[in-house]
């Protein structure tokens, strides 16, 4: 017994290894695919920028090079992420029963596009709205702006990926509701610690003044009843399978026992 249970394990282990090598290979054959898609990119980019009448400057030697290389990545685990998703579900499949691998298997695209989506709300809502009001209130105090290119994509990345990562909530809570571990009834008594979370969150990624955290904090909050929602229709589907699975097990006990 125990020398199965170590084949076993070792046979999982060497599954996982594969699907990881697998998975970096993906990342770095789109790193190399990505390098095209740079250039455009950053054009894309600067162009609001450039209707603010604002410039990126390169105060070092290596900022062009490393904005190309740091684009390029971040392209590439944004391309790669459905395939090494797959990869996950694939690894945890032979432990989920038929209706749960495919419902999780249908996760993969919906979770590809909500990143998608968090991106593009932090990107074409907030980063306008913080670009203006940084302005006007330079434009008031005096103060003349020289942005640097590392300093502003290292912003711009801070302010959206954060955004996509958390757009994934309703997912998540999807998933977390259909293993059990999560109910509406627990996000909503709970509510407040995740308001609270959500308001660190927001402090952590938007700049140091009132207006910005609120205009952060507030879509999260909203994020977060949309989750509790999608939380309660999945557990009334939960509750009706296990309704039924309990049904055909009473039938077919039944039907033992008659024969």
């Amino acid at each position: 017994m125990a020398i199965d249970q170590e084949q076993s394990m070792t046979t999982h282990l060497d599954e996982l290894r594969k699907r990881i090598i697998w998975s970096l290979i993906i990342v770095v054959v789109m790193f190399a695919a990505a390098f095209p898609l740079v250039r455009p990119l950053v054009r894309f980019l600067q162009a609001d920028l450039k209707e603010l009448g604002i410039g990126l400057n390169a105060f070092n030697v290596a900022d062009p090079l490393m904005l190309y290389l740091n684009l390029a990545f971040i392209i590439a685990i944004v391309l790669a992420s459905p395939f090494w998703m797959y990869q996950l579900w694939a690894f945890i499949r032979p432990g989920l029963h038929d209706q749960e691998q495919k419902a999780t298997l249908t996760y993969i695209p919906v979770t590809f596009f909500l990143f998608l989506a968090g991106v593009s709300f932090s990107y074409f809502w907030l980063l306008p709205f913080l670009l203006e009001v940084s302005t006007e209130l330079g434009q008031e105090l005096g103060i003349e702006q020289v942005i640097g290119v590392e300093n502003y994509f290292s912003f711009l990345i801070r302010l959206t990926i954060p955004f996509g990562i958390l757009f994934q909530l309703p997912v998540v809570t999807m998933f977390l509701t259909r293993l059990g571990l999560v109910t509406p009834f627990f996000m909503r008594k709970n509510r407040k610690y995740a308001y609270f979370a959500l308001f660190v969150v927001a402090a952590l990624i938007s700049p140091p003044d009132v207006t910005s955290h609120l205009m952060i904090s507030v879509p999260l909050f909203v994020l977060y009843e949309i989750s509790i929602l999608i939380s309660a229709r999945t557990y009334k589907k939960v509750l009706i399978l296990e309704q039924q699975a309990e049904l055909e097990r009473q039938a077919d006990l039944m039907r033992d026992l008659n024969k």
